[in-house]
């Protein structure tokens, strides 16, 4: 016949606690390998002291033991043995090894969960050797609506290597891109200004720059106007920039051919007075600069581009072309000013092109 209660590995539940070393009080910690210890209760406890068994002359409270006498220092603690189940107790900081950890995942569990407090996400910290530093991995916030697996490569890392998904979470190594762009630069201005710098942004780390923009003019009949510049000017300084020669040639949407050239010039001057004018959605004037070797000393510091410039008649004009700096002065950057009134509106970005 089958019988109803608990089975054998249920009650025969032994534990044997930490001695007491007693001064002279009456309230004494339990603990369990200098862990703290909580019993069942005082029935649960067998106690020894100088070789006699204590019996209803104690009580506990949560993880102590409080004593209805008061045991003096020249008193021994034999033994604490607690019988029974339900044992439950607090592990002491650090007290928990890696030898007595063993997580398990499951097909719809992982072996370990590190939860939020509501408030901060859960985060998973790893120490250096002396544990004075920590990096972390941190969870995207509630309100992103996450829930994803990120699976490592099945292969070995390798140099210059990076990590790829395949859209799936399985992560694999592969080569680095080559080539390509690299910010460098950027100037937003969205209140009338008339001066905006590109300073330091050519170096010897790359030949050839690409520069984006566009700009809406604040004056009619305004333009506007590139400069280069060199060493460390102020903001309202081109010195040692002033000898361009260009061409730029293009058609208008009312069928017309447009043609910009200069043999010595200060500026390069974008459009003529019936473009980029005001009063009109933005961008008046947008394009792009190619920039090509702007530091050299021995080879010609040259431009090209491709810029197209609007009107209040919601007609525009485009511009290709290019040009170069005569002088040998090093040009360290370039600016942008407005050939009257002031820009009202640009957004400009510079990239270094990769070589490899």
């Amino acid at each position: 016949m089958s019988y109803l209660g608990r089975g054998l590995e249920q009650v025969d539940n032994i534990s044997k606690l930490d001695n007491i070393t007693f001064n002279g009080g009456t309230t004494y910690a339990l603990t369990k390998d200098s862990s703290a210890f909580t019993p069942i209760s005082s029935n649960a406890l067998l106690v020894s002291i100088d070789g006699v068994i204590q019996q209803g002359n104690f009580t506990v409270s949560g993880t102590n033991i409080v004593f209805n006498f008061s045991p003096t220092g020249s008193n021994t603690c034999d033994f604490i043995m607690h019988y029974g189940t339900g044992i439950a107790f607090t592990p002491a900081d650090s007290s928990i090894t890696k030898d007595k950890t063993d997580f398990i995942s499951t097909s719809s569990a992982a072996g370990l969960q590190i939860k939020g407090d509501g408030t901060t996400d859960g985060t998973l910290q790893l120490n250096c050797s002396q544990n004075s530093h920590g990096v972390k991995i941190k969870s995207p916030a509630h309100s992103a609506s996450q829930s994803y697996t990120l699976t490592l490569p099945t292969t070995a890392p390798a140099s210059n290597k990076m990590l790829q998904t395949d859209g799936s979470g399985n992560l694999s190594f592969v080569d680095a891109p080559s080539g390509g762009l690299k910010f460098i630069q950027q100037q937003t201005v969205s209140s009338n200004t008339n001066t905006i710098n590109f300073n330091d942004a050519f170096s010897s780390t790359y030949d050839n720059y690409l520069f984006l923009f566009d700009a809406t003019m604040g004056t009619n009949a305004a333009q506007l106007q590139m400069r280069f510049r060199s060493g460390s000017p102020t903001n309202d300084n081109y010195t040692g920039a002033n000898t361009y020669r260009y061409a730029f040639t293009g058609g208008d949407s009312t069928g017309g051919s447009v043609s910009q050239s200069s043999n010595n010039s200060n500026a390069w001057t974008m459009g003529d007075g019936t473009y980029a004018a005001v009063n009109i959605d933005p961008p008046g004037v947008h394009g792009f600069i190619h920039f090509n070797s702007p530091i050299a000393t021995n080879t010609q510091r040259t431009w090209s581009g491709t810029i197209v410039c609007y009107n209040n008649n919601d007609e525009q004009r485009a511009f290709s072309g290019g040009g170069r700096v005569v002088n040998n002065t090093v040009m360290t950057g370039f600016g942008f000013t407005a050939s009257s009134g002031d820009i009202n509106q640009f957004n400009g970005r510079l990239y270094g092109v990769v070589n490899s």
